[in-house]
Formats: C-alpha cells, sequence, structure tokens
C-alpha cells in the first residue's frame, strides 16, 4: 500500500504520544484497512468557510476531533491574549444536537479553561442564535457554537463569534487562522480549570426568548393570532428548546408540534436531510397540517437558523416557499411597520447578499431605504452592523432560507424570523388576505422576481478538484449567451472585476474576494456560480424577472419565468 509522502509525516506525527491511544489504533486499522479513508483523513486541514470549520468526525487533520478542534481553540486562545491584554476574558460556548456536539463542547471549554479564560457553558443543547445573543448578552470576546447546521448525521462543526455577536471576517479570521497553523498539537492545554466554567442556562434563555418577542411582535390582535393554525417542526434539532416557548409568550397558542421530530436526535431519523430548503424535510409537517387544516407550516434546521415555511395557495394547496420569497414578505413587511411608525428618515438599511433576489433592491427603494449586499454568508450583514453604527439595520437575509430581524442577534435566527412570520401570515388572514397572496401584490408592487437553485454534490478529494475545474472553466470560456439573451455584464467576485461585455470596460468590485461569478443578461436576468463554503457542492442560482401589471395574470406569468429559467438552465447545462 502506497501512502504519499506528505500524508504519511502527517500520520507520523499523529501516532506519536501526543495523541491518545484510541485516535492511534484508529489510524492503524484505516493504514492497513482503508488507505483510500486514511487518504480523506490526511490530505489537508479543516478550513474556515463561509459558516466556520465544518467537516466530518473522525481522526485526522481533513476532521472533526478533539485536536483539531483543540487546536483551534488554543490558537483562539493565543490571539484573545493579544487582542485583549489585561482583561478578564470571557467565552460563551453552545452545542447542538448531533453526535458528540455536548463532549466537543466540553472539550473547547477545557481548552479556554486552561488558558485563564472564563467560560459560560450552555448546560444542554440550544440555538445557534441563541449563542450569538448571548456573547452581548454576557459581555464575553467571543462564542462558538458546536454545529454542523443541516449538513448530514456524519458532520459537525465549530463556528466561531466576535464580542458584537457576528461571525469572524477577514482580516480577524486570517490572523487567527496563522496562529492556530503555527501551533504543534503538543501545545495545546487540554487540562481544565474547572472554577472557570460557569454552566448557564434559564436567565439567558429567558432574557433571548424576551428579546426576540420585542424584535418580532408588531402588534397583532389577540383575535388574529388565536385565528392562525400554525404546524411547527423542529426536525429533530435545538429550536424545541425556544421557538415553542417564544410563540406562546407572544401570545400564539394554536401551534402544534410534530411530535415525531420534537425529540433532539443526531441521527435524524424521520427525514433524508434535516433541511427546511429541501420540500421533503417537511413531508410529516404537510401531512400534519393537511389533517388540521393549518395556515402555515414552519420547520427550522437543526441548528435552528434557517426556517422552511409552507402556506396555502390561490387554490388553497400548501405550497413551499423558497428562501427569497420568505425573506422578501418579512422585509416588506418590517419596512411597512416602519413607515407606519414614522421611523424610517433616511438612516436605516436592510441587507441581503450577491447570490439573493434583487428584489430585495427594488424593495428597499420603493421605501427609501438602503439596501446593502454583501458575500454569501451573515457574518457578512453582521459586520454591516458593526461598520455603519449611524444606521439602523431592519432586517436582511439570504436566499437560503435564512433572516435576521433587528440587530439583537448577528446571525441568521429561525427563533424571531418564525415569530415574525406569524405575524405576517396572521395579520394577512385578518385582513382577509393570505401569505401567498401578499407575495403576489408585492410581485404587482415592486417586479415578479422568480429565482431557481440548482446544487450539484461533488464529494471527496476529486469532487473538490471537479468543482474548482468547473470554475475554471467558467471563467476561461465566459458564457456569452443565457436563455436566448446577450450576457451584457460579468462580475468575478475573484478577481474583484465587473467586466461590461457591450464596452468591454472592466471596473474594480468593492467587496472581499470570493469565488463567485456572477453573468447579468440584457434582460435584467442573473446567473451566479458559487462553490459551497460549508458542503462539497457547486451552486447554481437563476434569478429572472418580468413586470406583473395584475395579480389576475400571475399564473401566466410564473409559466413564462419558469420557461426563461429552463432555457438558462439547458444553456448552462446543470438542469
Amino acid at each position: 500500500m502506497h501512502i504519499p509522502e506528505n500524508i504519511l509525516q502527517q500520520v507520523n506525527e499523529w501516532l506519536s504520544p501526543t495523541f491518545d491511544a484510541e485516535t492511534q489504533e484508529k489510524i492503524k486499522e484505516m493504514m492497513t484497512s482503508s488507505p483510500k479513508e486514511l487518504e480523506e483523513s490526511f490530505y489537508k486541514n479543516l478550513e474556515f468557510g463561509t459558516g466556520g470549520m465544518r467537516g466530518i468526525m473522525g481522526v485526522g487533520t481533513n476532521r472533526i476531533n478533539k485536536y483539531t478542534l483543540g487546536k483551534n481553540t488554543q490558537g483562539l486562545a493565543n490571539y484573545m491574549k493579544q487582542v485583549f491584554p489585561n482583561k478578564e476574558l470571557k467565552v460563551a460556548i453552545a452545542f447542538d444536537c448531533r453526535h458528540n456536539s455536548n463532549t466537543l463542547a466540553k472539550v473547547v471549554s477545557d481548552v479556554f479553561s486552561a488558558n485563564g479564560i472564563k467560560v459560560y457553558l450552555f448546560s444542554d443543547l440550544r440555538p445557534t442564535p441563541e449563542l450569538s445573543f448571548a456573547v452581548k448578552y454576557l459581555k464575553c470576546q467571543a462564542g462558538i457554537v458546536l454545529t454542523a447546521s443541516h449538513n448530514p448525521p456524519e458532520y459537525n462543526g465549530y463556528k466561531v463569534y466576535w464580542e458584537d455577536g457576528g461571525q469572524l471576517v477577514p482580516p480577524q479570521d486570517g490572523e487567527i487562522i496563522k496562529l492556530i497553523e503555527e501551533l504543534n498539537y503538543n501545545q495545546i492545554h487540554f487540562q481544565a480549570n474547572e472554577n472557570l466554567i460557569q454552566y448557564i442556562d434559564k436567565e439567558v434563555d429567558d432574557a433571548f426568548v424576551k428579546s426576540s418577542i420585542e424584535n418580532a411582535s408588531f402588534d397583532t390582535p389577540v383575535s388574529a393570532k388565536d385565528n392562525l393554525n400554525i404546524v411547527f417542526t423542529s426536525l429533530h434539532g435545538t429550536s424545541i428548546k425556544s421557538v415553542p416557548q417564544t410563540l406562546e409568550q407572544a401570545g400564539y397558542k394554536n401551534v402544534h408540534l410534530v411530535p415525531e421530530q420534537s425529540v433532539p436526535n443526531g441521527d435524524f431519523p424521520t427525514v433524508k436531510s434535516p433541511n427546511p430548503e429541501e420540500p421533503e424535510a417537511l413531508t410529516m409537517a404537510l401531512a400534519l397540517a393537511e389533517k388540521l387544516h393549518a395556515d402555515i407550516v414552519i420547520g427550522t434546521d437543526p441548528d435552528c437558523d434557517r426556517l422552511g415555511v409552507a402556506v396555502r395557495d390561490n387554490e388553497g394547496k400548501m405550497k413551499l416557499l423558497n428562501g427569497n420569497q420568505t425573506m422578501v414578505l418579512m422585509t416588506a413587511f418590517l419596512l411597512e411597520q416602519w413607515k407606519k411608525e414614522g421611523k424610517i428618515n433616511g438612516k436605516q438599511f436592510v441587507g441581503s447578499t450577491i447570490v439573493s433576489t434583487p428584489m430585495m433592491m427594488a424593495l428597499a427603494e420603493g421605501y427609501d431605504v438602503e439596501c446593502k449586499v454583501g458575500l454569501t454568508g451573515f457574518k457578512w450583514i453582521a459586520k454591516m452592523i458593526k461598520d455603519f453604527p449611524e444606521l439602523e439595520f431592519i432586517g436582511g437575509g439570504e436566499e437560503s432560507f435564512g433572516y435576521m430581524v433587528g440587530d439583537a442577534v448577528r446571525d441568521k435566527d429561525a427563533v424571531a424570523a418564525t415569530l415574525l412570520i406569524c405575524e405576517v401570515a396572521a395579520q394577512a388572514k385578518a385582513n382577509g388576505s393570505s401569505v401567498y397572496k401578499e407575495l403576489i401584490n408585492l410581485y404587482v408592487d415592486f417586479g415578479f422576481y422568480k429565482e431557481h437553485l440548482v446544487s450539484l454534490t461533488k464529494k471527496g478529494i476529486e469532487g473538490l478538484v471537479e468543482i474548482n475545474q468547473m470554475m475554471v472553466e467558467l471563467r476561461e470560456n465566459p458564457l456569452k449567451e443565457l436563455g436566448g439573451q446577450r450576457v451584457i455584464m460579468v462580475e468575478d467576485y475573484k478577481n474583484a472585476t465587473a467586466l461590461n461585455l457591450l464596452t468591454n470596460e472592466t471596473e474594480p468590485l468593492h467587496i472581499p474576494k470570493s469565488d463567485v461569478l456572477i453573468y447579468y443578461t440584457e434582460d435584467g436576468s442573473k446567473i451566479a456560480a458559487r462553490p459551497s463554503g460549508t458542503e462539497p457542492k457547486i451552486k447554481f442560482y437563476v434569478s429572472v424577472n418580468t413586470p406583473l401589471d395584475s395579480k389576475d395574470h400571475f399564473d401566466e406569468t410564473n409559466r413564462f419565468l419558469d420557461q426563461k429559467i429552463q432555457s438558462i438552465l439547458k444553456d448552462l447545462n446543470v438542469n
């Protein structure tokens, strides 16, 4: 059996006494019986992506385990001491429902405490947005949540938050990664100082729920709340700890949980994937909704930062909205509420991302509010709040089913967003309308924007090569026409340039570099290609639009836009 030299060096280090006997045994076993798995486990170091560090659990440098997380934590502890000298350092740590999340959270807590840093560790699983809230509430310098969001059961992850409650962004992440890479595994302090570890729960829970209600409630009458029939599923995740409590305290009594999915379970036994972006994940909730004649179905992913929403269409059938639609609905509702209260004065903004619907720009313009657009990931929306303290943040989101209401939580937050979409639904129903009808009204007012996502999974070393090659080919052989329309502009975020194909002029993009390509056609369509930062996938985002002169023409206009999307996908060769 041939093991490449670079991998053999890493393997030999992991067979040294620095690593425990169990780890060494597993490596020896892989060397004899699973050389391919050995190579996958050691061919690179796990990297910080869009949502922190995420990977498969197991032994090796490319796996989530006590040593890779310990090294990260030691590097972060060293960085905190550099940045905050002579200060009492504090971190908050949370974990989700996944296998080993609780034990890995304790390992991370041990390393921080061994470095003299005070640790607030949640006593049980909690939603990711509560960790973001806790960092600010407890005046911590940093926070960690052990989660892999909606990835398959074999994954776990490590998300780092800073003192503003937002995730790490450049150049900080690079500075920390440099310190981590300089460390040897034998420099990790694993011996806990238990006196510095304090378990937290009810006090922070109560403050988080109270804050969620303050941010996402808008004078909905009691009768309207009582009249909204809600089905909710936590998809075996952490939201069971916060969402039902938030809805109840906000006055929503007509809430029905999917019992089989209300028990946290890292195997996610009732779904193929615990991802509310995928309609299959809400199958049981939709069945319960039919049985109970519910108005709305809401499902959250395991760490409770994304939400999927289904509502009844004009024929009374349940229809799953996509992330762009829920984002537009919630943003329009918030803007209207702020306008009614006389709070819009030119010093407010909403936030979105480069691969999300351009309809956010149209909405913001309609309310004389700025729409700031950043790279994919809520850390960039959180950074907007930090970078523009003179502006008030109303709300914002991205196409991948995440939303942030106000600035109390600096990450996508399915607790406040669940309450907010219920407010939208309750008020619409009380006014003789519905969520679906309100969406169509927005299309009439601001233009009918329709989006479609194609996500191609490419696993392992070969998959990474294939994804990179697809992006190389798109750059070297740029598309000239899509869906029968000329491409007039290409934005390449890796090179930070925008090329106008009509004038052949290039302009700089004033946004951090990222491996994203966006094509614009002469009829206003927008097509983006982007490798995922958290999963072995390459994603293609298609957005088309046309005016909608009347809600009576919705169905035929919808079909027209569907045809445009299919034509574009055919040219991309990804449908």
